[in-house]
């Protein structure tokens, strides 16, 4: 697919601690389905799982993909991460500078 006709997307995960949150990102670059994964020290996340309330420290990672390739990238979180079910979420980028969306383009896995 031509790098004009991607639509682009942040993907939104987080992870336990900063050694899995760098090696789901490298694993992802290394595929090819992300060019760029930026790992954020989130902090404390509080959420409810199986009826509990939870307390974690984790890592945000916002991953820089093509809409196309989001099922893959879905599917190599889940591969790669130890949560039962990972927080796996897309948000459309609407715009951006020409350049870096042409090096996005150029940085991810073509598929037909």
């Amino acid at each position: 697919m031509n790098a004009q006709a991607d639509r682009w997307q942040i993907v939104l995960t987080t992870a336990g601690s900063d050694e899995q949150a760098r090696s789901i990102a490298r694993a992802l670059v290394e595929r090819r389905l992300a060019a760029c994964v930026n790992v954020v020290p989130l902090g404390c996340s509080v959420y409810r799982f199986k009826g509990r309330i939870e307390e974690e420290q984790e890592q945000l990672l916002w991953i820089k993909t093509a809409e196309r390739l989001f099922p893959a990238v879905c599917a190599a979180v889940r591969e790669l991460h130890s949560y039962e079910t990972p927080e796996v979420l897309a948000l459309d980028v609407r715009d951006g500078d020409a350049d870096y969306l042409r090096w996005l383009g150029e940085s991810l896995l073509e598929t037909s």
